[in-house]
């Protein structure tokens, strides 16, 4: 039976807050695998290790999302070299991808892409996202759009990519999936969260056969300072400890 290559504990070779970061980002692998959000190994979530901020954090190539632990993370620079020993490679699209987003967004401390089949459905769709549901206009407030290029494979296409994001926290990449970012790790998981289910939404409205009603316009003004007063301010983190204890209950050993 094949077996996951065995990989060492990190925690006491690295720092405290880099420790937290792995944890938090392990338990993004894992939820990810719990909702059935994974392509196999084929997609990838990073954040920025904290203490040295020109370096990120990436899961370890040919790895199940629901196999990732803290310690397996792979640790990388800005040129892909990894920075502590591991017997694993980095995805070389994801490394593309996140370094991009890295490099050019300093208060970004984590970056998520998926290829769900509802995400990639409505990438495929020319209308994009469409404002027909609460989710939806949540994920409308800062949305972007970045044409498919082929696999992402370009050091060219960083700056495409990132001239497309500009400012926004997430993006539907053309024909391919999507991506999020935020401060912390929670805030780009809740991030996709949204849009993931905006996304699923809306397929499943369009597969009814009828008219949608979209969102009058009159309602869709100030939806960023609605959702704040949903969440008493406290965005994300009022949402991330609950889904820390559902993986602690079901899938713990993420913290290893």
């Amino acid at each position: 039976m094949a077996q996951v290559q065995l990989v060492e504990s990190v925690k006491d070779r690295v720092s405290d807050a880099e420790w937290q970061m792995r944890v938090d980002l392990a338990a993004a692998y894992r939820l990810v695998a719990h909702f059935g959000w994974d392509d196999l190994i084929f997609t990838h979530i990073s954040a920025r290790v904290p203490d040295a901020p020109d370096q990120f954090l990436i899961n370890p190539y040919g790895m199940m999302f629901d196999e990732i632990t803290a310690s397996s993370l792979v640790k990388v620079d800005h040129h892909g070299e990894p920075v502590l020993d591991t017997p694993y490679d980095v995805n070389p699209a994801g490394f593309i991808i996140h370094s991009a987003v890295h490099e050019a967004r300093p208060e970004v401390g984590c970056v998520m892409h998926t290829h769900t089949a509802h995400g990639v459905a409505v990438s495929a769709q020319q209308d994009g996202l469409l404002p027909i549901s609460q989710q939806a206009m949540f994920a409308l407030t800062g949305l972007a759009y970045h044409d498919y290029e082929g696999v992402a494979l370009r050091e060219d296409e960083k700056a495409r990519l990132v001239a497309d994001l500009g400012r926004c926290k997430q993006m539907i990449l053309r024909n391919h999936g999507l991506l999020t970012c935020g401060r912390t790790v929670a805030d780009a998981f809740l991030t996709m969260y949204t849009l993931e289910s905006a996304c699923r939404i809306q397929i499943l409205a369009q597969s009814g056969g009828t008219a949608l009603t979209r969102v009058p316009e009159a309602a869709s003004t100030n939806m960023g300072q609605q959702a704040r007063q949903a969440t008493k301010g406290k965005g994300s983190s009022l949402a991330w400890p609950g889904l820390l204890r559902r993986l602690d209950r079901i899938d713990p050993d993420y913290r290893n």
